[in-house]
This record gives structure tokens, sequence and C-alpha cells, in this order.
């Protein structure tokens, strides 16, 4: 019965099945969401499901079930160091559209009746965009939370110098590990779906490690200086940097082992 309603109207299902999540979330004991939070992310999952269908709604699924969970790593001690996430790690609207605005430009476009001069279809390049952007996200998301916690030593990757934990642009040998395995973990979730291949996975992975240590660049040069320049827009300029470099990648390997698709 869902399998011919989704045939008919996936938007349809998109609204039903996010508005049967969103109360169950509303009422859970534990938040991870604020309420207004809550409305932004029932939008964003409408859209994921009526573009991309439940391969991408699975996709966005384990970013936010993961990300949440590695938010609350050590939150006592984060607390107490002042470096946690506000809320106790609530996702805010701000927090929604930061991590998945990259991601939701790139499902709306596949809706688009356009084509590019490339050998890759257009669709494929934004599907490895979208998971892109989120391997990116959890990347920055892991290696920040996991860092803040377990590093070790920690340095500004523009010095190289010892700082505290939670110094913007402050990067660790135990956070950095944390994000590469994040990446590949939801990349891999990407491929098991069907919405990339094999190549896609190690491509995701090569971006999200570029794009989370240009965002530690930002973070340690840019960040202070700029009132607008708050954590949710560079997380938006991260994603972005994730999504384009993979699919530039996509771009280049195909031209060199056109293999891809």
């Amino acid at each position: 019965m869902l399998s011919t309603v989704y045939s008919l109207n996936p938007w349809l299902v998109a609204v039903a099945l996010n508005t049967v999540l969103l109360t169950i979330a509303y009422f859970a004991p534990k938040k991870l969401l604020t309420p207004a939070g809550l409305l932004h992310a029932w939008v964003l999952g409408v859209i994921i499901w009526g573009t991309l269908g439940w391969r991408g709604y699975a996709v966005v699924m384990f970013y936010f079930l993961v990300g949440s969970a590695v938010t609350r790593i050590g939150m006592a001690e984060k607390e107490a160091a002042g470096i946690a996430e506000k809320r106790s790690g609530a996702r805010g609207p701000e927090n929604v559209w930061g991590s998945a605005l990259t991601g939701t430009l790139c499902a709306l476009a596949t809706l688009l009746p356009v084509s590019v001069p490339s050998s890759i279809p257009l669709v494929s390049l934004l599907l490895l965009g979208y998971v892109a952007s989120f391997s990116t996200k959890l990347s920055d998301t892991s290696a920040s939370e996991v860092g803040k916690v377990y590093g070790k030593r920690t340095f500004l990757i523009t010095t190289l110098q010892p700082v505290e934990r939670g110094t913007e642009g402050a990067v660790s040998l135990e956070g950095t590990l944390a994000g590469i395995v994040a990446s590949a973990l939801i990349a891999l979730v990407a491929w098991g779906v069907g919405m990339i291949n094999f190549t896609g996975v190690i491509l995701c992975v090569i971006a999200a490690f570029i794009a989370t240590n240009l965002e530690s660049v930002i973070g340690a040069t840019l960040q202070s200086k700029f009132d607008w320049l708050t954590n949710e827009v560079v997380n938006i300029i991260n994603t972005l940097i994730g999504a384009g470099v993979a699919i530039l990648l996509a771009l280049a390997w195909n031209y060199w082992l056109p293999v891809f698709v």
C-alpha cells in the first residue's frame, strides 16, 4: 500500500512520515531539537523525501542521529570547560540549515530539467554533492566533539602551536581520525542504499577531509574578525566546499579513469 502511494505522490508520503516523526520527537523525553528546530527539520525532511526518496532520507537521518550522539560525548566535561554546544546539543533552526542547506540545494536541483556538458550525468554529480555535504558535516562534528573530549594534544591548524581544547581552528589526532571514520561511515551508508558507487565513497572521504581542514583554517583566521561569520555560516561554507570538491574530483577522476558511472 505504501509503495503504491509513494509511486503516485512522494510528497504526500513525505508530509505524513515527517509529521509522525515530528510528533514522536516532540513528546520524547530527550530533546534532540528545539521546538523551532523540529519545525525546520520537518521542512527539511519533507524536501529530502520528496526529492530523493527513502535513500536520501536514510543519509540525512544517519547524519542527524550520529551527529546528535557524537555531540553528547563527554557532555558534562565539555560543559564544565565551557566548550559544549549550547542547549546541551539540542539543534535549533540555525543548526538544521547550517548543516543541511547545501544538501537540500543539491536535492532540489535534481528536479531541474537541465543538463551539463559532462560525461557524468548531472543527477549523479548532484547526488554525490548531497552525500559529500553530509560526509563533510559529520566529519567536522565528529572531529570537533571527539577532539574536545579525547584530544591529548591540540594544535592550531595554521601555526601548529599548542592551544586549549575547543579553540576555534584547533585540531587533534584523535579528532581528525574520528572525522575520517565518520565521513567514511555515512558515505558507506549512501553506497549501501545505492546513491553513489564505491568510487563516490572514496571521493566523499577525501572531500570531507579537505573541507574539514579548510573549515579549521577559516575558524583560526577569519571567524573572529567578522561578526556575520557565525558557526552556522561557517558550516554552510564547509559543506559547500565538501560538495564542490567531491564533484570536481569526480569530474577529474572520470576524465582520467572513466569508470565513475
